[in-house]
This record gives C-alpha cells, sequence and structure tokens, in this order.
C-alpha cells in the first residue's frame, strides 16, 4: 500500500496534467473495447452534484425495481446488481474505467436492464463517464467542493457539466439550485426540472417538464404532496425531500408510474452513514457523511429540528491539502449551530491531525463551547458520555466509511457506528441498532 502511495504521488509531480488525463482516456477506452460496450445493453442513469449523490442513486434504483426493472447500481456505499448486494470498500465515489466498464458488463450479462451510477468530478475529469451511453443525468445540487483539486469552483462546475454534455436524451436538474441556470443551457430531447413549490426561484415550465413539492413536513419524518399524491418517507431532513424529488423526476424520465414511486419510497429504509439514527434512547445518535460546509450546516439543521435538549457534535476534516478553505468555515458552523463541539481526527492522510483541528476551530477557542481531541474515538466516547437524556449527538465526516486513512498511505479499520454500538452496550443502553 505504501508503495502503491509512493508510485501514484511520484507519478502525479512528473507527468503533465494533460498526459494523466490521456491516460485515462485511453484506459477507460481499452476497458470499453475490453469489455464490448456493455452500456449499449443497458439504460444507464448518472447521478452527480455536490451532495446526496448516493441518496438519489439509492432511491432511483429502489423505484425502478419496484417498478419490475432489474437494476444495477454503483454508489460511494455499495453495489447492487438485480437482488445482488456489496459494500463499496475502495473509498471511491466512481470506480476507475476499468472497474466501471466491467460492472457494466457484469450487469449486462446478468440482464439488468437498468444501471445507475454515481458520478463523482473527479470521476469526469479522468474520463471514467466516457464511452457509457446515458439515458440520464441527474444533478443534485452544487456547492463549493474540491476547489483545490479542480482550479477553482467554475473548473468543478464545468466537470459536472461534462456529464450532462455526455447525455442527451434526458436531465433531470434541481430549478432551486444557484447553479440552475447553468445546468439548464445544456442541450438534452427532455428535461425535468423539480423544486419546492414555495421557495424563492419559480420554476418555468418553459423549461421542462415540472416536478414540484407542496405542503412538506420534515420531522420526526418527511412527507410532501405531488399534485393529489402523498408521499411519505421514513427520512429526515428538506435535503432529503430534494433528494426524493430527483429520483422521482428520473423515474418519470422513464414513464414510471407515481404510485410506484410512492410505494418505493415508503419502504425505504435509512441509507448508511446518511444521517442515519443510530440509537433513540435515552438521547439519539446520528452519523452523517456530511463533508462539505453546506451539507454540515443542512445536517445541524435537521438535528436542530423539534429538539429539547443539547445538540452535541463531532467533526473533522480531512488531510492531504484538500479544501483547506473549509475547515474554519466547518468550525464557525460548530460553534453556531451545537451547544457542545468536539474537533477530532477524520482522514488525516499526511497532515499532522493537531493542526488540521486547529484550523477547524480557528478562531473559537476551546472552552467555550468547542473541545479538541486528537483521538476519534476519543472524541466519539466524550460525545456520548456528555449526552443526556433528550439530547442528540451528530458525528459526521466519515459516515460510513469502514477506513480511515493516515500517514503514508496506510488505512486503519474505521466504523463511527460501531464505536457507537459498543460504547452503549458498555453502559447499557440497549435502545440502539
Amino acid at each position: 500500500m505504501k508503495l502503491k502511495h509512493s508510485l501514484k504521488t511520484a507519478i502525479k509531480r512528473v507527468l503533465p496534467k494533460s498526459a494523466i488525463g490521456a491516460y485515462h482516456l485511453a484506459l477507460t477506452w481499452v476497458a470499453a473495447v475490453w469489455f464490448g460496450f456493455p452500456s449499449r445493453k443497458l439504460k444507464v442513469i448518472g447521478v452527480t452534484g455536490t451532495n446526496g449523490k448516493s441518496t438519489t442513486a439509492i432511491m432511483i434504483a429502489e423505484i425502478l425495481a419496484a417498478a419490475g426493472k432489474k437494476t444495477a447500481l454503483s454508489s460511494s456505499i455499495e453495489f447492487r446488481i438485480g437482488k445482488e448486494c456489496w459494500q463499496n470498500h475502495s473509498r471511491m465515489t466512481m470506480p476507475g474505467g476499468f472497474l466501471l466498464q466491467q460492472f457494466l458488463r457484469r450487469a449486462a450479462n446478468k440482464k439488468c436492464r437498468y444501471a445507475v451510477i454515481e458520478v463523482s468530478s473527479e470521476g469526469i475529469v479522468q474520463h471514467r463517464h466516457r464511452f457509457i451511453d446515458f439515458e440520464a443525468a441527474v444533478i443534485t445540487n452544487l456547492a463549493p467542493e474540491h476547489i483545490e483539486a479542480h482550479g477553482g469552483f467554475e473548473n468543478y462546475r464545468a466537470a459536472k457539466g461534462r456529464l450532462l454534455a455526455a447525455c442527451k436524451k434526458n436531465h433531470i436538474l434541481n430549478g432551486d439550485d444557484k447553479n440552475y441556470d447553468y445546468f439548464s443551457g445544456f442541450f438534452a430531447k427532455n428535461k425535468y426540472v423539480y423544486g419546492i413549490a414555495d421557495k424563492s426561484r419559480k420554476i418555468n415550465d418553459a423549461d421542462g417538464e415540472t416536478i414540484e413539492a407542496r405542503d412538506i413536513k420534515t420531522s420526526p419524518k418527511i412527507s410532501f404532496k405531488i399534485g393529489d399524491q402523498r408521499f411519505d418517507l421514513p427520512l429526515l431532513g428538506e435535503f432529503n425531500v430534494y433528494n426524493a424529488l430527483a429520483a422521482i423526476a428520473a423515474a418519470q424520465s422513464q414513464g414510471v408510474d407515481m404510485a410506484v414511486c410512492k410505494e418505493a419510497l415508503a419502504k425505504i429504509g435509512s441509507v448508511a452513514g446518511r444521517m442515519e439514527r443510530i440509537a433513540s434512547s435515552p438521547f439519539e445518535v446520528f452519523v452523517d457523511y456530511a463533508v462539505t460546509p453546506d451539507s454540515l450546516e443542512k445536517a445541524y439543521q435537521t438535528t436542530r429540528q423539534d429538539l429539547a435538549g443539547k445538540l452535541i457534535c463531532v467533526l473533522g476534516a480531512c488531510g492531504g491539502g484538500r479544501d483547506r478553505w473549509k475547515r474554519p468555515v466547518m468550525g464557525d458552523l460548530a460553534k453556531k449551530y451545537c451547544d457542545w463541539a468536539i474537533i477530532t481526527s477524520e482522514d488525516p492522510y499526511d497532515e499532522k491531525p493537531e493542526l488540521i483541528i486547529d484550523q477547524i476551530a480557528g478562531k473559537n477557542k476551546a472552552g467555550d463551547n468547542v473541545e479538541k481531541i486528537t483521538d476519534r474515538r476519543q472524541a466519539i466516547e466524550r460525545a456520548l458520555s456528555r449526552a443526556k437524556i433528550g439530547d442528540r449527538v451528530i458525528i459526521t465526516g466519515k459516515g460510513c466509511e469502514d477506513s480511515m486513512c493516515v500517514a503514508g498511505g496506510k488505512r486503519i479499520p474505521w466504523s463511527d457506528k460501531a464505536i457507537v454500538l459498543s460504547w452503549m452496550k458498555q453502559n447499557r443502553f440497549p435502545d440502539s441498532k
């Protein structure tokens, strides 16, 4: 692992970006040829955006399966081919070009009709989306992320737009997103625009078929109406309303009846590591991925809703030079929303964890409502020990990831959920999953 990490770093330093891009493009083309362009045997739906990709992709797959269409799924959480399901251990949102084409070939050989693929900006830059015939492209939302890696927000947005450029059939767009006007400029035969009816931005019917939610409730579960249909989902937060709307719009583009969408979404369980409730008594504990300021704020707003007690938060930020700009922003959000915030390690890579923690804390001095604990296990256990009846604990940054990336390209086994469950059991709190 260490040798592989060093070799990869050396190659990036020596080769110009254009050469690296050509290498990835060639690899994807060879893979597509080798596996016989498998997407031609499937209807492929690509889901991209900053937040909500995994949940939206899973929702689309569940709806298509409920409609009787055998479906494959590639997401940052899991892979599925029909009823066969296995965890994604790679920590990659989108598999490399060779692995993705191999997955599509396997899905085609298993007689899947659809494949739903979570698409990342890095994957797009590395041409992993090329030589795939996309039936539909879904944009969830856009907020600053991977700014250093892309060389600015405009480049990051343009990378997302390249998925739309690769799909000429059906575009599913978030009409309430600030970047809607940019994404709506890409050509598609059919456009489906979703949003919430009472938002300040009004969706123009001329933009395409509209799917709007009204009469919305977000706690203790989400509920909304589309036309005369009432949708009830056992999930939390307005962000999951948008995820559901994106999935419904994608299903509509494939002629799936609205009643099927309603039934499938009503049965959907909690998505691993995405606002996942791990314990409900004597206090609630949530684990959520939330690695951007936008997603972190939405997670905090959701867990503060109808809260009788205090909100206790555990957060960190990724190392390796990734998005350093967001560290103090996330610390300020924790200071604003949390009654007590514990800043800890997330995936430090080759950076000193203490330095990352200090950058997150910024001007927020330890001792106000902020505490610094480098060891993530200790930080989680500290948060749980502080919680009292009626409080909520939210642990963000890793979601359902099963490893932590540390110095030297090493990974150590990890699970936020397992740590919570172990602590709850040791302290004799049985009401946890």
